[in-house]
């Protein structure tokens, strides 16, 4: 029998509660344009919209950092959570403006899927935040980029079989869920920016007085137009690094993290002195020797 899963950061009552607030919020902050009726005052103030949900980072950092002193994040999970979200920093820019090339998107859908939804959703939001400040990428798009790579990364920790699917079915599903995410990413993003297009693109941009109907058919038209060659250039990429890379980085991280031994509570046990001097017994077998 297969052991239990591991956890890098549990998420407890706390974190979850706001977690499910930041996303509701979240759920607001990119759906407004179809959830507000035409007469709603929230259109009157479309482009003031950008800032004030830009206030989202506030509470994602604070979603992170109760998700983090909730679980009692160890320095092993601090190195690792380090690690993986420097080297996703850094995998970002090299297809940047070369058609969705993004290899940093499988590396997060394993990650989440190998280190549960908790690390997963900490791991995307740090992760995108790092990758702003390292290519100038801050402004008021940044919160919704966390908010979205956050969910991304702990949706692949939320698949099926995570202790018992292993092989190339588990690579399947996982290339399955990378190109849909890829794909909805790109869409969720798109909304964080279609409502303040203006009257630049009268055909595809929002309409504050149209009906959802209207309104849903413009944005259908803006995705096709600006960002699906794009999209689907992410999602294959996604697909083709997950087919070939992940079996390496699936046992890479799995190792890792059974290494780890995140949830062993190191405790220390009395033992008898021996002749060549003190010594004191860890809960895992390590003897830590002092000198006389």
């Amino acid at each position: 029998m297969r052991a239990a899963r591991l956890h890098a950061v549990r998420l407890g009552p706390r974190s979850l509660a706001a977690l499910a607030l930041v996303s509701a919020v979240g759920v607001v902050a990119f759906g407004w344009p179809f959830l507000a009726p035409p007469a709603s005052q929230l259109n009157a103030h479309a482009q003031d919209a950008p800032w004030l949900f830009a206030g989202l980072l506030v509470l994602l950092v604070a979603v992170v950092a109760a998700t983090i002193s909730e679980s009692d994040l160890g320095p092993k999970a601090v190195a690792m959570l380090g690690v993986l979200a420097a080297t996703g920093a850094a995998l970002r820019p090299i297809g940047a403006g070369t058609a969705g090339i993004e290899p940093m998107f499988f590396l997060m859908v394993l990650s989440g899927r190998v280190l549960g939804p908790g690390f997963g959703f900490t791991l995307g939001s740090v992760t995108m935040f790092a990758s702003a400040l390292l290519t100038g990428g801050v402004g008021p798009w940044l919160p919704f980029q966390m908010l979205s790579m956050g969910w991304f990364t702990m949706g692949a920790g939320l698949l099926p079989g995570a202790v018992r699917l292993r092989g190339r079915a588990e690579l399947l599903l996982l290339a399955a869920y990378g190109s849909l995410a890829s794909l909805a990413y790109g869409t969720v993003m798109n909304l964080a920016g279609w409502p303040f297009l203006g009257a630049a693109a009268s055909n595809i941009s929002f309409d504050a007085h149209a009906a959802i109907p209207a309104n849903l058919a413009r944005f259908a038209a803006y995705c096709l137009a600006t960002s699906l060659g794009w999209d689907l250039g992410r999602a294959l990429c996604t697909v083709v690094l997950t087919l070939f890379l992940g079996p390496a980085v699936l046992r890479a991280l799995r190792r890792a993290t059974r290494r780890a031994a995140f949830e062993t509570a190191v405790t220390f046990e009395a033992r008898e002195p021996s002749p060549g001097g003190r010594g004191t017994s860890l809960s895992d077998s390590t003897t830590v020797k002092h000198p006389t």
